[in-house]
């Protein structure tokens, strides 16, 4: 299709503004999957979360479950959950250690490798070749610091091209653990909303919201957090390319100069994790990490890093999302990791109130689609005032609708490749 004028997803997506059907089309949900969610890099887990051999967790592409494994040589393969002979799922638990998986409805067994290795009654296939006949993998995986990338595209850009500048935030979030890596095995939370998937990665960087819909936990909690997203505030919005958007507090942060003004409290309240940082890092550098603090990032188009927690974004249908989410710790940390899990089940949990507001939000959006004018959504805030920082990056006020503009732009550009 020719990129342009005579593409269609010109009228729906205008300068600062897009048409509701993109969130409610099964016809456009089914071309999304297609070329993004099974094309471009897609977040999968943890590597923390299959520390020994054999570990396995079920995960996903897009609506696709797909085996997380560390199989007998120590290597993540990801591996389609469905067996070659009828479809059937060859695993339902959510995680476990196995060194291989049979398929509950004609006992087909494989090792976590994939490989086939026997099947019932083998006396029915004399001859068969088995090599063919083996769970398919994901063609392309890669770690970054623990993160695992899966892409069904046989080619296309390796994962650091798709990280881009983003990746600094992935290193910005690894540098805030002494040992510079993170545990992600605390357990998820799955959180299912009426909503679809692109209302919730825009909110996780719209810095437009929180003073309203967040107030009364910001209230409750005697939380500074909320002064980050006001007319005053000094954070500033970034889009890095390729759909990759960020809420960056550090100027805030920097300014308080208070290390772990971030989360809420001292350095002093915090002293084994303290001192875990400056034997890492040194007294400068160590001071300098746990002002700056976790970052605030959507990584395109499911990983949401949110300081103290991480959020897995699964679509479901067009009108239908699970988030995923789950606890960041800090690898052998356990002073901070008690605070972390702590905080996250207060705002995330099942009676948290920060995820319960926005799940409210989203529905009501996907709600007030159903009413027909007008047809499309604004989305010019701060269009006036974007600029470039000094590493080239478009950049806006905190509230400014600058990520889901950086979003739309590299959602078209999906879209409208062949």
């Amino acid at each position: 299709m020719e990129v342009g004028l005579h593409s269609p997803w010109e009228k729906l997506i205008r300068p600062g503004m897009v048409h509701g059907s993109l969130y409610s089309d099964a016809t456009i949900f089914k071309e999304e999957l297609e070329k993004i969610w099974f094309k471009t890099w897609v977040y999968v887990g943890h590597d923390s979360e299959v520390p020994n051999l054999n570990d396995f967790v079920t995960k996903s592409i897009g609506p696709m479950p797909v085996l997380m494994v560390r199989n007998q040589h120590g290597e993540i393969n990801l591996l389609l959950n469905r067996c070659p002979h009828r479809g059937n799922a060859v695993c339902v638990q959510d995680k476990g250690n196995r060194k291989s998986f049979t398929c509950p409805y004609h006992s087909w067994t494989f090792a976590n490798d994939g490989k086939l290795m026997n099947y019932a009654f083998p006396e029915g296939y004399a001859g068969t070749d088995k090599s063919g006949l083996g769970l398919a993998k994901v063609p392309r995986v890669a770690n970054y610091r623990g993160f695992v990338f899966a892409s069904m595209a046989q080619d296309g850009p390796s994962l650091e091209e798709h990280l881009g500048g983003a990746r600094r935030t992935l290193d910005q979030a690894c540098e805030n653990s002494p040992t510079g890596e993170l545990d992600l095995s605390a357990g998820f939370l799955r959180h299912r909303a009426r909503a679809n998937w692109k209302f919730i990665l825009e909110n996780e960087c719209d810095g437009y919201h929180p003073a309203f819909v967040h107030s009364s936990i910001f209230s409750v909690a005697d939380s500074a957090i909320g002064s980050l997203y006001g007319n005053d505030a000094v954070a500033v919005t970034r889009g890095f390319g390729n759909g990759h958007t960020e809420v960056d507090p550090r100027p805030e942060f920097r300014r308080r100069d208070q290390p772990m003004s971030w989360f809420g409290t001292t350095a002093e309240k915090l002293p084994e994790y303290t001192a875990q940082m400056k034997s890492a890092y040194g007294d400068k550098r160590a001071r300098q990490i746990m002002i700056d603090g976790m970052p605030h990032v959507m990584i395109f188009p499911n990983l949401f890093i949110a300081e103290i927690q991480i959020f897995v974004i699964q679509p479901v249908s067009a009108v239908e999302s699970i988030q995923h989410v789950t606890a960041i710790q800090f690898k052998d940390s356990p002073e901070i990791n008690r605070r972390l899990r702590q905080q996250t089940m207060g705002s995330v949990g099942p009676a948290g109130f920060l995820l319960a507001d926005d799940t409210e939000m989203y529905e009501r959006n996907q709600r007030g689609l159903e009413i027909r004018s007008p047809e499309y959504l604004y989305l010019k805030r701060g269009e006036h005032r974007e600029r470039r920082d000094d590493d080239g990056f478009v950049v806006g006020h905190s509230t400014d609708d600058l990520p889901s503009r950086e979003i739309w732009k590299h959602y078209r550009t999906l879209m409208e490749a062949c």
